[in-house]
């Protein structure tokens, strides 16, 4: 099974003849990923891989089925679109934008939790479950299907673990790069809600970062999940008082700092790991494959 997507996703992308997002749309068709409309205004009549272009969301559902939604937009467009897709029904809206306007995904974040669509991201690369569907950019030629649910805030990071996983014999249930903005539709939290409801997930691997309240959040959840949580930490050489890569890296007090985050998790009872080589060994002793 997995979370989030399946087979049974019918796809329209925003941004579709952009650079980036013709480069996406290529690798999601090759993977076998629905991806049946564009949405680009001003645009309409063309194609993109065979993929035909609509300038609204609402032409794109006169021809098609559509249950999710791929932004591939400027940080000052993302708002418009994702209300629009929201507002038609959606069941999953993934932003890849980064550095959407902080009071534009609040407005989004709010809306969605209202109408009951799933939003991933922003700054996200996306989520795979393996030998279904691919929506983003995720590890495709890395994910395998097996036991393992991923999820991470960035994205580098969460390739590399994918093929680490994978190289090992450790297939993959669901992988999700939940977003490195500060922001996001869904936390962390949420996905080991959905992995500990997912009876394909027997281990989670959650790869955090220095900054902000998510893995704490994850941190008072572990204790009820049934399913054992492997935590990898990034940002143990951060030098004090810099600003990482992503913009929810900033430490605002201790409870966020490295050494913090990762004392919570341990009593928390998480399998607290220092490098993906300890994960990878330790899963392979537990047996979870």
């Amino acid at each position: 099974m997995g979370i989030l997507i399946d087979k049974t996703n019918k796809v329209v992308i925003y941004g579709i003849s952009g650079k980036y997002g013709s480069n996406q749309v290529g690798g999601m068709l090759e993977y076998g990923t629905d991806v049946v409309a564009g949405i680009n205004p001003g645009k309409g009549g063309q194609e993109v891989h065979g993929v035909p272009i609509y300038d609204t969301m609402a032409e794109a559902l006169s021809k098609h089925r559509i249950n999710t939604a791929i932004i591939y937009v400027h940080g000052l467009g993302v708002k418009d679109a994702a209300v629009e897709s929201i507002n038609a029904g959606m069941k999953l809206v993934m932003i890849a934008t980064e550095g959407v306007p902080l009071h534009d995904m609040m407005y989004i974040k709010n809306l969605a939790r209202e109408k009951g669509t799933w939003v991933l991201g922003p700054n996200t690369i996306g989520v795979i479950n393996p030998g279904e569907c691919l929506v983003g950019s995720l590890a495709s030629g890395y994910a395998q299907k097996g036991p393992v649910g991923v999820v991470a805030r960035g994205g580098t990071v969460t390739i590399e673990m994918i093929r680490m996983l994978s190289e090992a014999g450790l297939g993959q249930s669901t992988c999700v790069g939940a977003g490195g903005d500060k922001v996001l539709g869904r936390n962390l939290l949420d996905y080991l809600e959905l992995f500990e409801q997912d009876p394909e997930t027997k281990a989670v691997v959650l790869i955090g970062e220095i900054g902000g309240q998510k893995e704490n959040e994850c941190s008072r959840y572990i204790p009820q999940m049934s399913k054992p949580v492997y935590f990898y930490l990034l940002g143990r050489t951060a030098p004090e008082g810099a600003r990482m890569g992503h913009i929810g890296t900033i430490i605002a007090g201790e409870s966020e700092s490295f050494a913090a985050k990762r004392d919570l998790a341990r009593k928390a009872g998480a399998v607290v790991v220092d490098t993906p080589w300890h994960l990878i060994s330790l899963l392979q002793e537990a047996g979870i494959a």
